[in-house]
């Protein structure tokens, strides 16, 4: 039986944490290092626990994002992954399903994340949307262009949303590491 928890960053135990970094570092098959590590940190962690232990996390952090020419409160993605033995049985749709509950339920603005899940149409059958503009990031020697970045990062909005043009340009603010 697969159950949900919510927990901070701050509630989780040493070992804890290390068996979460070993599962998303695992889960991403050397594509994920020590800051995205660090971007997972400081939030609200969604994990998905069986018998044997966590099988699937994903965390909401808070960043600022600048779209339409307002600064949005976000609750960025970090971190999702399925343990591999449990993928394909819907546990990261459980997970997304809940992290957009603590994205809509924490007074965010706004959800995002950058898609690199390799699954076409994962998020948005949850109600994720791909942002159709150019993507930028608030750098320490002001505006840079993130080109790459281009048709991967996605938004979900909220109550709080208010007005969004998804064809105009989303800023992010600067973290070390991968921006987005």
């Amino acid at each position: 039986m697969t159950r949900l928890r919510m927990v901070t960053t701050a509630e989780l135990s040493k070992a804890e944490l290390e068996a979460l970094r070993r599962l998303v570092f695992g889960a991403f098959g050397g594509r994920f290092d020590e800051h995205d590590w660090d971007h997972t940190l400081g939030g609200v962690h969604v994990l998905a626990e069986e018998d044997v232990g966590v099988v699937a996390h994903g965390a909401v952090v808070p960043r600022t994002l600048v779209a339409g020419g307002r600064a949005l409160r976000t609750g960025y993605v970090e971190g999702v992954a399925t343990r591999g033995d449990r993928r394909g049985l819907g546990l990261a749709t459980l997970v997304m399903a809940e992290v957009g509950r603590v994205i809509e339920e924490g007074g965010y603005e706004l959800g995002a994340l950058g898609d690199g899940s390799g699954i076409p149409g994962f998020y948005q059958r949850l109600g994720w949307e791909t942002w159709q503009g150019p993507t930028w990031v608030a750098g320490p020697d002001g505006p840079e262009r993130t080109a790459e970045e281009d048709g991967s990062i996605l938004v979900l909005r909220t109550p709080a949303t208010g007005e969004l043009d998804p064809a105009g340009p989303i800023t992010c603010d600067w973290r070390s590491g991968d921006v987005w």
